[in-house]
């Protein structure tokens, strides 16, 4: 009986961000305009990393994974949401959709695990500074990378089948302008309970596992930091942490928000405007966090455009 479910749909209509024709143009340029510069900003930021041979630093490693994640994450969603904003039949494949979510939950669970890494990262810089470069060595930072990269494969895999697993027989329109979890939970004819029940618990321990190496981090940064005696030191100590606390706060805040809560609770105009922000507003804001007020990234800006204009 699944599987004659199964074979019924073939494609997903996405209801988009509105129903509303005569937006859908100036939506169209707006989001064209943020997608542009998350892919500049994130691209320049890989690229700026890996040329510069100053940047070739732990932290700035895993800064490079979190760029690729982010340009990653907004690219899987925006190109087929800016086609349908001036398509006039909204559609995905099943296999599409599939697909579609199993990119989009990898790389939001690679953001996560990477800030985690990227906290572990600022404990040892900030509280054992003389055993930095022994403690965080190439090879461990590879493997910490390569660890993130096959959970986030592996858990969205399971993500994927317990969703798609699930009949959809009455409806194929999804309330949402990508192909999500929740949306598609409330979309399905069957029982969802014990897709609901292992989604949840995996979305969980990763949250919860990730979020507090975040917090334990910080606890022993900020108690490391109130030692230091120096007014300029304890300054230059949180500026080093500051960028890195913004991006967690951001993500951490909306992913709670939008997954781990009933799914009765779920309001499809609530969760697109806040599934825009996490997927392009975050990934756009992100290169920009870490490099506004963060000198060795303009430093190293300067020095590739000087030598960029010199050749020239």
């Amino acid at each position: 009986m699944e599987k004659a479910n199964h074979s019924e749909v073939t494609e997903f209509i996405l209801s988009g961000l509105t129903d509303r024709p005569e937006l859908q143009v100036p939506l169209f340029g707006v989001f064209l305009l943020l997608y542009s510069i998350t892919l500049v900003g994130n691209g320049g930021m890989i690229l700026l990393i890996t040329i510069d041979p100053r940047l070739h630093t732990p932290m700035y490693f895993f800064l490079r994974n979190l760029s690729f994640c982010d340009l990653c994450y907004s690219s899987i969603i925006f190109p087929k949401k800016l086609m349908n904003f001036l398509a006039e039949r909204k559609s995905i494949s099943y296999t599409a959709c599939a697909v579609q979510m199993y990119l989009f939950c990898a790389f939001s669970e690679f953001e996560c695990l990477l800030l985690a890494v990227m906290a572990y990262d600022r404990y040892v810089a900030i509280c054992k500074p003389l055993l930095y470069t022994v403690t965080m060595s190439s090879r461990l930072c590879k493997e910490l990378v390569a660890g993130v990269y096959a959970v986030g494969l592996v858990d969205s895999m399971i993500y994927t089948c317990f969703t798609f697993r699930l009949s959809f027989c009455s409806s194929n329109i999804i309330n949402h302008f990508f192909c999500d979890i929740p949306p598609l939970l409330a979309l399905s004819c069957s029982d969802t309970r014990i897709s609901v029940i292992v989604i949840f618990a995996f979305t969980c321990c990763i949250i919860v596992s990730s979020l507090l190496t975040v917090l334990l981090s910080y606890v022993y940064i900020i108690s490391t930091i109130l030692q230091i005696r120096s007014a300029e030191g304890r300054r230059k100590a949180f500026s080093t942490c500051s960028f890195h606390f913004t991006a967690v706060a951001l993500l951490y805040g909306t992913v709670i928000f939008v997954y781990l809560r009933p799914t009765s609770s779920y309001s499809k105009d609530t969760d697109k405007v806040t599934s825009v922000f996490y997927t392009l507003v975050i990934p756009m804001l992100n290169p920009l966090i870490y490099s506004l007020r963060n000198t060795e990234v303009k430093d190293a800006l300067r020095r590739a455009m000087s030598k960029l204009l010199n050749n020239s």
